[in-house]
């Protein structure tokens, strides 16, 4: 009964520490790629409003290049910013620095294609009625675009749940941490189990409220 309770408590703090992890590194994550997939949009040479074609291959290029490294490789690439951040390296804190940076250019790739989705129509309205580019932004874009907006960062936090769960490998504590220390390298199967379950059920209630959200905003237009 003794290691049940042990294991049992080692399950709610790793899944708190995944939730942390998660859920800050999705806000620092929207902060980052929310104005860099507006960018993206709008100085896209064919289709944004404010065309700027040098601006738009530019931030195109980073957000590919980042998208393209492997996570764990970022992760041991970004040590010394999340050292210089936080104090450490390892740890549930420090995993939040690479965690969200990691996801900020597949945020802004979400936004731009949400944002592209709303119908010309509306916005060659607002320009006719004398709206500025900022205020199409803020009154037209993304208010037409918020359902999509929704979806994809309710992908974002799932996808945040598997980099979560891959960061324990190097020590970022959280429910991988768990499966690999308590479960893997002390042969305790039943442990590992038990994180991939909580780290399944996580993303099925976190697809579950987006796709919720989602239909009642699509709902109310």
């Amino acid at each position: 009964m003794t290691d049940f309770n042990k294991i049992i408590n080692l399950v709610l703090e790793s899944t708190l520490q995944t939730l942390q992890m998660v859920s800050l590194s999705t806000l620092f994550s929207v902060m980052l790629g929310l104005p860099l997939g507006i960018l993206l949009c709008i100085s896209d040479p064919q289709s944004g409003i404010k065309p700027r074609r040098v601006l738009y291959q530019v931030l195109t290029r980073i957000v590919n290049a980042l998208r393209s490294f492997p996570f764990i490789i970022l992760m041991v690439l970004l040590f010394p910013l999340s050292r210089l951040i936080v104090g450490t390296s390892i740890g549930t804190a420090a995993t939040i620095v690479p965690l969200s940076i990691a996801a900020a250019p597949f945020v802004a790739r979400v936004i731009e294609t949400a944002l592209k989705e709303v119908d010309l129509g509306v916005i060659q309205a607002a320009r006719a009625m004398g709206s500025t580019t900022m205020q199409i932004i803020l009154k037209v874009l993304l208010p037409e675009a918020m359902p999509s907006l929704v979806d994809g960062v309710t992908l974002t936090v799932i996808n945040l749940i598997g980099y979560s769960a891959m960061a324990g490998a190097l020590g970022g504590g959280g429910l991988g941490d768990l499966a690999i220390r308590y479960g893997y390298q002390r042969f305790r199967p039943e442990v590992m189990a038990i994180a991939v379950v909580v780290i399944l059920l996580m993303v099925e209630l976190i697809q579950f409220a987006g796709t919720f959200v989602s239909r009642r905003i699509s709902a109310r237009r």
